[in-house]
């Protein structure tokens, strides 16, 4: 059985970081994961993925401050938030994909077959 818990949101201000985890169980790391934002009044938006090579995207507007990265060893996938900012705001969500492939990861939503419950983050200015 898969599992997904995601932790570490918090509310913080402006120019603060966060480091947001996901615990897993029933995902190697073949299986490519990401990241998701859910803002209210707001489609989900892709933040940041993770292919089982490490290769890793990111959404435009974080790459600078964001970074994805996953420990096999124990099973848990991470998002380093730095320098953050109000538009930040909201529920964070881990996924993972369907299924294992040696390609790079993306943020196209019926890749992935697994999901979080999400953990909050807010950012006030």
């Amino acid at each position: 059985e898969v599992y997904l818990e995601e932790s570490g949101g918090a509310s913080v201000e402006t120019g603060g970081s966060l480091t947001l985890s996901c615990a897993t169980r029933g995902i190697d790391g073949s299986i490519p994961m990401g990241w998701f934002r859910q803002r209210p009044g707001r489609e989900r938006d892709g933040i940041a993925c993770i292919a089982a090579d490490g290769t890793s995207r990111h959404l435009g507007s974080v790459k600078d401050r964001f970074q994805i990265s996953r420990d096999n060893s124990v099973n848990t996938l991470y998002l380093r938030m730095n320098d953050l900012k109000p538009e930040d705001t909201g529920m964070y969500i881990c996924a993972a994909y369907r299924r294992s492939t040696p390609y790079s990861c993306s943020f196209r939503e019926w890749e992935y077959g697994h999901w979080g419950q999400g953990t909050q983050v807010t950012v006030s200015s």
